[in-house]
């Protein structure tokens, strides 16, 4: 489901920035996610650590020209809500669930406005695998390690 609308803590006022989730950046990432991101844009081997966290954001659109995820690879406790919020930048992007990821998800069709968000809640810890279907070969890609918690 896409909803539109700023999310609390979000930028407004017409920037097209999003403050995305930010923490610890930690190396023990779980193979599938390092192997399945290692041509991912803004992918650096590591996973950004937001558990203790009822929500997250991730940049739909981020990078220099847009064709990103931010952060690339982010874990979670089982039940966090994960918001995909896009920039506006990059041309129309989309978030769908990728092969060998442990739920199917979709945010529908492309969307090209700047603070419109996709929601996805997942209960049990797994890999969650994703990508832009417009922009997948030019490496937007990028992972939600849930874990339990």
């Amino acid at each position: 489901m896409l909803t539109s609308g700023a999310l609390a803590g979000c930028s407004g006022g017409g920037s097209n920035e999003v403050d995305a989730v930010d923490g610890p950046a930690v190396e023990d990432v779980p193979t599938e996610v390092d192997e399945y991101l290692t041509d991912a844009r803004l992918y650096d081997g590591t996973v950004v650590d937001a558990t203790g966290r009822d929500e997250i954001t991730i940049a739909v659109g981020a990078g220099d020209d847009g064709f990103a995820f931010a952060p690339a690879a982010v874990r979670v406790d089982a039940g966090t809500d994960v918001v995909w919020e896009w920039t506006g930048k990059g041309g129309p992007h989309n978030v769908v669930s990728a092969d060998g990821s442990d739920t199917a998800f979709d945010s529908g069709g492309t969307v090209t406005s700047a603070g419109t968000t996709f929601g996805q809640s997942f209960d049990a810890p797994g890999v969650q695998l994703y990508y832009c279907t417009p922009h997948r070969s030019s490496g937007m890609a990028a992972a939600v390690e849930v874990v339990a918690a």
